[in-house]
């Protein structure tokens, strides 16, 4: 499973529907945090993401996206926190990150490791990596991709059994692209049993951002776009100065990326929790809009694949 849970969905300040920004992303068991704002460990727990991830990830270091790992990390020192947790941040992230863990007189009584990452750098994680990517927000800020390998052709059980193939450690050597020889010498290839390789899914963050071609070939092609979008077009010059995105810029980025679905987050306080003309303004735009809301839950399907015609 690839889903997301939205732990704050809010601009610079909070309010009551809305908390300052966080994302709880979840993979196969995997648990992530993409940034970590003011009451971010109130809201894991209101809305059941455990403490159970060992990385944090930030998009820059306005304080709506950093306060709350000073707590966040206090807590999990409480419940006697022994496995590492790492910090990944763009330039700075040793002195900033390391300053917010120094807050106080308690110590953080589990390893920490700061890792500085940049544009263009990957994580590599076996079936996934994790790409960053440039965004624009007057200082030094990057997004994030996950994006998965793709996935090993689907494999036909009935064609084998016709070809005499016996079930049980051949399928799967067939099934990883190696080919196997039978007891009567017949040599049966994977091409014969298996089909195309599959494409993974892919989630894209932008973090704050105005609009820029760099957000879109991150995200090309994507199947989840979580995208700034702070401001409607009654505000357009002040998204400007303040290097935010509105949401018809957001659904522009997504429809020339081709992605399959658009979440609109950092909303404004001068919004309604609903925001219906962000709504209105994207989905004009890009059909396939979502608004964000704190404790919204997506999961992010495999693109479903249409049978060839015959």
């Amino acid at each position: 499973m690839l889903g997301v849970t939205f732990l704050g969905t809010g601009a610079a300040c909070p309010t009551v529907e809305r908390n300052v920004s966080g994302l709880a992303v979840f993979r196969e068991g995997e648990t992530f945090l993409f940034d970590c704002g003011e009451g971010t460990q109130r809201q894991m727990m209101r809305y059941g993401v455990g403490f159970a991830f060992k990385e944090v990830f930030f998009t820059h270091y306005h304080s709506d996206h950093i306060l709350g790992i000073i707590g966040l990390f206090r807590t999990m020192g409480l419940l006697d926190r022994q496995e590492k947790v790492t910090l990944y941040g763009p330039r700075g992230a040793q002195r900033v990150l390391g300053h917010a863990l120094a807050v106080g007189i308690e110590r953080t009584k589990f390893p920490v490791e700061i890792v500085e990452i940049s544009a263009g750098d990957q994580l590599d994680r076996g079936e996934y990596s994790i790409r960053v990517f440039a965004t624009e927000h007057r200082t030094d800020t990057v997004g994030f991709a996950l994006a998965e390998h793709p996935r090993l052709g689907r494999f036909d059980p009935e064609r084998a059994r016709v070809l005499g193939v016996p079930e049980g450690p051949l399928w799967g050597r067939l099934h990883r692209g190696m080919s196997v020889t039978l007891e009567d010498g017949r040599v049966v290839t994977a091409e014969t049993l298996v089909g195309p390789s599959r494409p993974g899914r892919t989630l894209v963050y932008t973090g704050d951002t105005s609009p820029c071609g760099s957000v879109i070939e991150a995200a090309r092609g994507a199947d989840l776009l979580i995208h700034d979008s702070t401001f409607g077009m009654d505000e357009r010059d002040r998204a400007v100065e303040t290097g935010h995105s509105t949401a018809a810029e957001a659904a522009a980025v997504a429809r020339e990326a081709g992605v399959r679905r658009l979440v609109l987050t950092h909303i404004s306080a001068r919004y309604s929790r609903e925001a219906p003309e962000l709504l209105a303004e994207a989905q004009a735009i890009f059909p396939e809009t979502a608004i964000a809301k704190d404790g919204l839950s997506l999961e992010v399907p495999f693109h479903r694949e249409v049978p060839a015609q015959p």
